[in-house]
């Protein structure tokens, strides 16, 4: 019998404040299903997902389906694949959470939170013989991105390991402003993406997450006490494997985030009361809050009983100030440390070749004459090596040092090529790291998952 015969498709319910989970589909059919019954709730079909094995408990599917990629730390059987010309998650597990987390997910993106993208919940799995098997979640992978583990192909210094804690502080808090309780933060239920020498946090495991019009202080504090147990938990396994420095104390280094989510929280949330001749700390506010990613949509000033003070309290509303100016100059989508970058060494070509030039127009020449020639300088088996914001951020970085150490202006021809040679060529490839049989890496990421997702 065909997969696709009695496949049955399922959009999701278009009720974006329905409160809960999805409800739970049933078969056509009061009888058992058979191989190929399948239930399928997507936003889209896409008819590709039928050609994979879902007769197959997923811990036997054939290599030939597979795709090899780095996996975290998981309590699910979970694989990669092929799906067309990306790559999915298939993480099985109950119908009750596969639902939920699909739900949890898809609301996610429509509130522009970093996550990964669901594409479907499947059930109805028999094998050939009627035995059932669990339902999947199926997400697409995030290109690029990196399980933490992942990134510990040598001893990891203690500054990329506070990096990262900042970029799941950041994300936390980006969670907390919009009501989201994840109930499990770690590193694990994270992938991590390079943003301009920092890293940019997704969330990947949502099954323990719920959505509320606005969380208690208790909540918060739940959720950061659950992050920094975790996060001390991980850095002593590293810590145990020789994966970090010596010298790295994995419980102070856990608290980072602590320290980090509430500076990030009081800068956006806290009112500050200054006399009326200080207005200029208006700006200087607004402008902290650009820096750390974030605009400000409106904001309220109340003037104080005795009128000598003005209290204010910016709205602040999702981060990507700088990625959605570039997207909006360029249309090139960056994360935003990566915009910042990019968007500096713009202002710079404008203010150096034609500072009176309409601001549009010099950007659009800044990407013809500057990031477009960065990118098809680099040979298509490099390609794969960073995304080419990121190439181009590393390449402007590299000549600006080149420039300083040789105390010249280097043309950019000559610091890409040197680039290419000297620095590129020598990282490993974050589009799609394929795994070796190397003892190490076997021991990091045998039977997990790239996330607890």
């Amino acid at each position: 019998m065909s997969e696709t015969s009695n496949a049955q498709w399922h959009d999701e319910p278009t009720d974006y404040e329905q409160a809960g989970k999805l409800p739970r589909l049933r078969p056509a059919s009061s009888e058992s299903p058979s191989l190929g019954s399948l239930n399928i709730t997507a936003a889209a079909t896409d008819p590709e997902l039928l050609d994979l094995p879902w007769h197959i408990a997923l811990e036997q599917w054939p290599a030939s389906a597979l795709a090899a990629l780095p996996r975290g730390i998981s309590r699910h059987i979970v694989r990669f694949a092929h799906l067309g010309g990306s790559v999915i998650a298939v993480k099985e597990t109950s119908e009750h959470i596969a639902r939920h987390e699909y739900h949890m997910l898809r609301k996610l993106q429509r509130l522009d939170v970093p996550c990964v993208e669901p594409v479907a919940v499947i059930s109805g799995r028999t094998t050939p013989d009627g035995d059932e098997l669990d339902p999947v979640l199926v997400t697409r992978h995030l290109k690029f991105s990196l399980p933490y583990r992942a990134l510990f192909s040598q001893t990891l210094r203690r500054d990329t390991l506070t990096r990262l804690i900042d970029a799941q502080a950041l994300l936390l808090v980006r969670l907390h402003l919009i009501g989201f309780y994840w109930g499990d933060v770690s590193l694990s239920n994270t992938l991590f993406r390079r943003d301009a020498g920092s890293f940019a946090a997704y969330l990947v495991d949502a099954e323990t997450g719920e959505l509320y019009p606005e969380l208690s202080t208790g909540q918060r504090e739940y959720d950061l006490e659950i992050a920094r147990v975790n996060i001390a938990g991980e850095l002593m396994d590293l810590a145990e494997g020789g994966l970090i420095e010596e010298k790295v104390d994995p419980l102070a280094t856990s608290e980072l985030i602590m320290d980090s989510y509430r500076r990030l929280w009081t800068e956006l949330t806290e009112k500050e009361s200054f006399e009326l001749g200080e207005r200029w700390r208006v700006g200087a506010r607004i402008r902290r809050l650009n820096e750390l990613g974030f605009d400000v949509e409106e904001y309220a000033i109340k003037t104080a009983v005795n009128g000598t003070q003005i209290q204010l309290q910016p709205k602040v509303v999702d981060a990507g100030h700088h990625s959605r100016r570039l997207l909006r100059l360029t249309g090139l989508d960056a994360q935003e440390n990566q915009a910042r970058r990019l968007l500096n060494d713009m202002d710079a070509y404008r203010a150096d070749n034609n500072p009176t030039l309409d601001e549009e127009f010099s950007a659009h020449l800044w990407v013809n004459e500057v990031f477009e020639p960065i990118v098809r300088a680099v040979p298509r088996e490099l390609g794969g090596k960073l995304e080419p914001a990121e190439v181009v951020h590393e390449v402007l970085e590299h000549r600006w040092y080149m420039s300083e150490r040789e105390d010249r202006n280097v043309p950019m021809a000559e610091a890409v090529q040197s680039y290419l040679d000297d620095e590129l060529r020598h990282r490993r490839d974050e589009a799609e790291i394929m795994l070796t049989a190397d003892a190490r890496t076997i021991g990091i990421d045998e039977d997990s998952e790239y996330g607890d997702n």
